[in-house]
């Protein structure tokens, strides 16, 4: 049963109450069983599998198309055994051939420099996302910018790990997945500024606009890093917004905010957590923790 503020009343009582009945391929009215729509079509598979290894064997499409990947999944690989399709033993006679093809398919995967660039930037892209936790979706619109800049010949001349770092970072601002310039920095090993001096360059030239980085995003997985409990992360959240109202964020770094923030949280509810210990779990120096406490502080008063 769905309802929504869209869908037509029904003519006979007047409710926009909607029921779908898979078994007879109807829509009804939930309320006085009025008939709208008969004989939808199913877009679902026609056979049933009740655990993964019957889903595995009766299904007969491929994987979905993915930017992550520099063929999109469309290419296929020879398998490494020496067998036919009936799983028999191929002649030897046969091998030398097989051998060349098995060659040559691999070969013309990548077929010149450009596609030899793009796949080693996606397993680049691919192996740090990995390390830093990104979700899949934000890999994908990631390597959807990175293919975008390529396309528009805005790679030449540039480090291809940095440009990558400089579309990953994008790809997390513009998903709301909150990883700092320092995290992915670190992840490439490359310098920030060479990757925040790419990502301003995309975002010009690609037309992206990127929101600010607010320091709430950050709090709930420092939290959950600290060890600490969701009062103390709904404490600090509301820390951050008494300073957004006063303007106080401005020109501060996010992180060093949620840091601040977390540390005046967690000693206002007796779940101390040293300088230090924030320090290494958010990355900033205890210094810029001590100048953001005692600028909250001063300003906010007894929050």
């Amino acid at each position: 049963m769905f309802r929504d503020d869209q869908v037509e009343a029904c003519p006979v009582c007047g409710s926009t109450q909607r029921e779908v009945d898979s078994s007879r391929a109807e829509v009804s009215c939930a309320r006085c069983g009025l008939v709208f729509e008969e004989s939808l079509i199913d877009n679902g598979p026609e056979w049933r599998a009740f655990n993964h290894e019957q889903r595995n064997r009766r299904t007969r499409t491929g994987a979905p198309l993915s930017f992550a990947i520099s063929d999109k999944g469309l290419s296929t690989m020879m398998d490494f055994r020496n067998k036919d399709i009936n799983g028999r033993n191929i002649p030897e006679r046969n091998r030398a051939q097989l051998y060349r093809l098995r060659k040559w398919n691999k070969r013309i995967r990548v077929a010149n420099a450009s596609e030899r660039n793009l796949a080693y930037a996606l397993s680049e892209l691919d192996r740090n996302s990995s390390r830093l936790s990104i979700p899949r979706s934000v890999r994908e619109d990631a390597a959807f910018i990175y293919r975008d800049a390529a396309r528009n010949k805005l790679i030449r001349g540039r480090s291809i790990e940095s440009m990558v770092a400089a579309s990953l970072y994008m790809a997390c601002r513009r998903n709301g997945i909150p990883r700092s310039l320092d995290e992915v920095a670190e992840s490439f090993k490359i310098s920030k500024k060479q990757i925040g001096r790419n990502q301003r360059f995309l975002s010009r030239e690609l037309k992206i606009k990127l929101n600010p980085t607010s320091p709430i995003d950050f709090i709930p997985r420092f939290a959950s890093r600290l060890g600490v409990s969701t009062r103390v992360e709904v404490k600090a959240i509301e820390i951050i917004n008494k300073s957004i109202e006063q303007g106080l964020n401005n020109g501060k770094g996010p992180t060093g905010l949620a840091a601040a923030a977390l540390y005046i949280a967690s000693y206002l509810l007796n779940e101390r957590k040293t300088q230090k210990d924030i320090a290494e779990v958010v990355g900033v120096t205890e210094v810029t923790i001590r100048n953001r406490y005692k600028e909250l502080s001063e300003e906010l008063g007894n929050v």
